[in-house]
């Protein structure tokens, strides 16, 4: 999965290597600085949301993009309330990931036309 990711983006964007945990990202997002982080609510050491939190905390500028397997809408607002700028379901990815990384780096957020029906973060 993440070597097709990889392919499919690194056409129009350039892409710093992936990393295997919510740790390695916090610590890569500290020293690279990047735009966008791309990354999924289940991931080892720290979880997703939780890397999404602390980035945020931590004052980074990155906008945040889950891929994720979890079509549930509280996963959702917990993505969104953790500081995620866009949302995409892994079944969408084809047609939805360039998509979101121009929506979110233009400062709009993205989500999966999937779980877009009443959603909200109150």
């Amino acid at each position: 999965m993440r070597d097709r990711v990889i392919r499919m983006l690194r056409q129009e964007f350039e892409m710093l290597e992936p990393v295997q945990d919510g740790r390695a990202l916090l610590e890569a997002a500290s020293k690279l600085q990047p735009d966008v982080c791309l990354m999924d609510i289940s991931m080892p050491i720290i979880n997703g949301i939780e890397a999404a939190a602390r980035l945020k905390e931590s004052g980074s500028k990155a906008k945040i993009i889950f891929l994720t397997i979890h079509e549930d809408q509280d996963f959702l607002v917990a993505a969104l309330k953790a500081g995620a700028s866009g949302y995409v379901v892994k079944p969408r990815m084809a047609s939805d990931l360039r998509d979101a990384v121009k929506e979110v780096l233009a400062g709009r957020t993205y989500i999966s036309s999937s779980l877009c029906s009443s959603t909200s973060t109150d």
